[in-house]
């Protein structure tokens, strides 16, 4: 998880190194503007709505420690919608209030709020209707199960109808756990319900919310500068290709040399999922059979790092290499098992 956070005093960087404690093992990056003593904390050069606007759309969570408004005022050029924001997180300097205020559900602020305040001692402010009234969140639910929303419309008359007690049906195209949530109800069809479904068409119900499976791999490799266009068009391509809509990719791997290719980057935003990478030596553990190229092993020292990197990412290699005009793509497919808790 890439994590930033920022402070803008003593006590506030005082309080910005316990919340990096808390983080250790994830990508951290903490900073402060203050002319007093930060306490070791690298000082921002320049200006702070600089800083935030380079880390926005890179980081998974962004921590102010300092007043609400100045979060604010700095975020406000970048909020775009729910499944894009990062976890934006807002906390007191002396650490007595943690509040999630972008979020809160699809990046987990509210998660982190409260995982913060448990360890902290302080108190986690959580204003999202769903939670002060412990009903059922269908973005928590499609976010700790690895389920992509297609439609954020149709995500919130779901909440609404939850308050309201409205009938909301509930199909599932594949295995579930636990016990349907007060709520939900098991249906074949009806004028409104939830739908888990890897055919984003697949709609039982006269308004239906599909929730699909993020399920898919994507296993890349590309030359050097490749135009971030032209390897969206052949991985859209790729997907198209083998019937996989490109809502049900989950993440983009590649290895460590490639971490700094635009288009790869790009792919991942494209997608909205984040792009990983890997080292050379982790791809070589897996065991298996793979493609080899004896020019990718003589510039990465691995044999097929599209293949290699899709199984790396957590699947089975159910499509292998598939190569054109400088970009190679593989996919892997991994058990989605959602669970009700």
């Amino acid at each position: 998880m890439r994590v930033a956070i920022v402070a803008f005093s003593t006590n506030g960087c005082r309080t910005a190194l316990r919340v990096a404690d808390l983080f250790d093992g994830d990508d951290v990056d903490i900073a402060c503007k203050t002319g007093s003593d930060s306490l070791g904390v690298p000082k921002i050069e320049g200006a702070t709505a600089t800083w935030v606007a380079h880390r926005f759309d890179k980081v998974d969570v962004l921590v102010f420690v300092g007043a609400i408004g100045i979060a604010v005022r700095y975020i406000a050029p970048h909020v775009r919608s729910k499944d894009r924001d990062p976890a934006v997180i807002c906390m007191d300097e002396l650490a007595h209030f943690c509040i999630p205020l972008l979020s809160g559900h699809i990046g987990g602020a509210n998660l982190i709020a409260d995982r913060i305040s448990e360890s902290m001692g302080c108190v986690p402010v959580i204003t999202t209707a769903t939670d002060i009234n412990g009903r059922f969140a269908v973005d928590v639910f499609a976010t700790e199960n690895r389920l992509f929303i297609d439609n954020l419309k149709v995500a919130k008359e779901v909440s609404a109808r939850i308050l309201r007690g409205d009938f909301i049906g509930f199909a599932s195209r594949i295995p579930f756990e636990g016990t349907l949530p007060k709520g939900l109800t098991l249906a074949d069809g009806g004028e409104f319900g939830i739908c888990i479904s890897d055919d984003p068409n697949d709609r039982p119900f006269d308004d239906t919310l599909v929730l699909i499976p993020r399920d898919i791999i994507l296993g890349v490799g590309c030359r050097r500068d490749t135009d971030p266009k032209h390897m969206f068009d052949i991985v859209s391509g790729f997907l198209a290709d083998n019937g996989i809509s490109p809502e049900r990719v989950g993440s983009v791997e590649s290895i460590v040399l490639k971490q700094d290719e635009a288009a790869i980057h790009h792919l991942a935003r494209k997608l909205r999922v984040r792009a990983r990478f890997h080292t050379a030596e982790e791809l070589l553990s897996l065991e298996g059979e793979f493609s080899s190229s004896d020019f990718v092993k003589s510039v990465t020292s691995v044999d097929c790092v599209c293949e290699r990197s899709a199984v790396y990412g957590g699947g089975e290699l159910t499509i292998r290499k598939f190569a054109k005009d400088g970009v190679t793509v593989a996919a892997a497919i991994r058990k989605v098992l959602p669970r009700f808790s």
